[in-house]
């Protein structure tokens, strides 16, 4: 019993402190950011610190009009090519509209779009060809925008700093976000905001006077200034470099203020360096959302792949430019559709209720075990003590996220961490009116009370894993500190409580127990 004993002391013993020393940093809330230790805590979800409550719909409508406008360059250029006379080609966001000068070209245009898209439908009325999207199609476009508007909002939100955001699609164009602790929220909406398409353009310097009746010549358009919209631009509509050969940008200085460095990969870096080399002395615009940030004029050849944009900017607009370039465009614009706040205040009444009911839980179950098994009672107390810096210090160590459920379902394992220590006294209980010798009892009661207590907690884990599996957010919590609470009850209940009972009667050899 000895040798036994020994190792399960001394296992028990490296538990019980670990759980004290990891406890310590969420029950004293030591802050250190270049301290691994003291990072780990838990942190305080949406309901219990406050925050913001954001859900994002990805603008579908404007998707598929790109894609429409896409094709209809191709279309176009293909006219040209084989010199077919039309009267017409226009765009109805949903499909594209051809009025045929010969109806015989029909054929034509549909031998060509089957031959290079296969995701086309053409449709015929008179002279006039409808040609749209196919369904399918039009739902793997929607469906790859979704996911890669989530891992771009997810990469966004990440780099401002938030920390434990709940970020998951909601529906069929929806993302959900929940940023606990937030404290600039209008920040966050503009990095959310920012669809972040960077495009690179060569002015037209030839034609500004078409700026003054608005009609620019064929192949330019007139983009206004990102900052002063009095200010207006002829850049030509053809991309030089795009944003997508971007891979990195950084906040830095030029001329003593704030800029973004950028740097393209080695096919951007060529795009980059042959528009610079054919056109020094020109100005080279750099377009955001349909913007002007710069247009400077190309000094010399850059061939490096680097650059910087520069501007009229402020410290956090350089930092917050560079995080959405680095972040990546997304594939259409999002549109706030819900958004709700959530206090500091709120959430500080929040945790306040959930430390009274868990005190008055503590207090109230502590005073019925010690009524009940008297000197056993105060050893169960002992081991819910242990079970709550077990819980806290499992929840730091995984940098859990608690919320209201979560705290109900500590307060829950209050009440069902003695359930196993009850089982066990009453199973001792019924060995001593069997048993002359008490530590035979106390033995007997440990060995045939664990089969019942495994049943009893392996379906609750049953339960909090299918809870964790199917739900989300809040009910997750519930399941995490719910399955924590049951595998430190076990503990404490079947290695704890008897270590604790064998040394007290090794010590004091009592007569009677219970």
């Amino acid at each position: 019993m000895r040798s036994l004993l020994t190792w399960k002391v001394f296992f028990v013993l490296i538990i019980v402190v670990s759980s004290f020393i990891f406890s310590i940093p969420t029950i004293l809330n030591l802050k250190d950011t270049n301290n691994w230790f003291y990072e780990k805590k838990i942190n305080l979800g949406l309901d219990l610190q406050g925050g913001s409550h954001l859900l994002l719909e990805v603008q579908n409508e404007i998707l598929i009009e790109e894609e429409i406008n896409n094709l209809t360059i191709f279309f176009r250029q293909f006219i040209r090519d084989e010199n077919l006379i039309i009267n017409s080609i226009n765009i109805n966001k949903q499909n594209i509209i051809i009025n045929l000068n010969d109806i015989d070209d029909y054929n034509k245009i549909v031998s060509y779009g089957n031959k290079n898209f296969s995701n086309l439908e053409f449709r015929k009325d008179n002279n006039i060809i409808f040609i749209n999207l196919s369904e399918n199609y039009k739902k793997r476009i929607l469906e790859s925008a979704i996911k890669q508007s989530l891992e771009i909002v997810r990469k966004r939100i990440d780099e401002s700093g938030t920390k434990e955001p709940l970020i998951q699609i909601q529906g069929s164009n929806r993302i959900l976000l929940q940023l606990p602790g937030i404290k600039d929220p209008e920040r966050i909406k503009n990095l959310l905001g920012k669809t972040a398409k960077l495009t690179f353009h060569m002015v037209d310097d030839e034609n500004q006077n078409s700026l003054l009746n608005n009609t620019p010549p064929p192949g330019t358009m007139i983009m206004q200034d990102y900052i002063d919209e009095n200010i207006f631009y002829l850049v030509e509509k053809r991309i030089r470099v795009g944003g997508e050969n971007l891979v990195d940008a950084q906040p830095t200085y030029e001329q003593n203020s704030p800029a973004v460095s950028f740097r393209f990969d080695p096919l951007g870096a060529r795009k980059f360096g042959k528009a610079t080399t054919k056109n020094v002395g020109k100005r080279f615009a750099v377009i955001l959302d349909g913007k002007v940030i710069t247009a400077p004029v190309i000094r010399s050849a850059i061939t490096g792949g680097n650059g910087v944009i520069t501007g009229s900017f402020t410290i956090q607009e350089a930092q917050d430019l560079a995080l959405l370039l680095r972040a990546g465009a997304l594939p259409a614009p999002l549109e706030i559709i819900e958004e709700r706040s959530v206090g500091p205040g709120l959430g500080s009444d929040s945790i306040n209720a959930g430390k009274t009911a868990s005190i008055i839980g503590f207090i109230l179950v502590c005073i019925f075990m010690i009524l009940l098994y008297g000197f056993f009672g105060i050893v169960a107390n002992i081991a819910l003590i242990v079970n709550l810096f077990i819980i806290i210090s499992l929840l730091s160590l995984i940098g859990a996220t608690l919320t209201l459920p979560g705290i109900a379902g500590i307060v829950l394992t209050i009440g069902m961490a003695v359930d196993a220590n009850v089982l066990i006294f009453e199973r001792i209980k019924e060995e001593r009116l069997k048993n002359s010798f008490v530590i035979g009892a106390i033995n007997t009661g440990y060995a045939r009370a664990i089969s019942t207590i495994l049943d009893a907690n392996i379906t609750t884990l049953i339960a909090a894993f299918i809870l964790y599996i199917f739900g989300s957010g809040p009910v997750r919590g519930f399941s995490i500190t719910l399955s924590l609470g049951v595998i430190a009850s076990m503990f404490t209940a079947i290695l704890l409580t008897n270590i604790i009972i064998l040394s007290w009667f090794n010590i004091s050899k009592p007569k009677e127990i219970l």
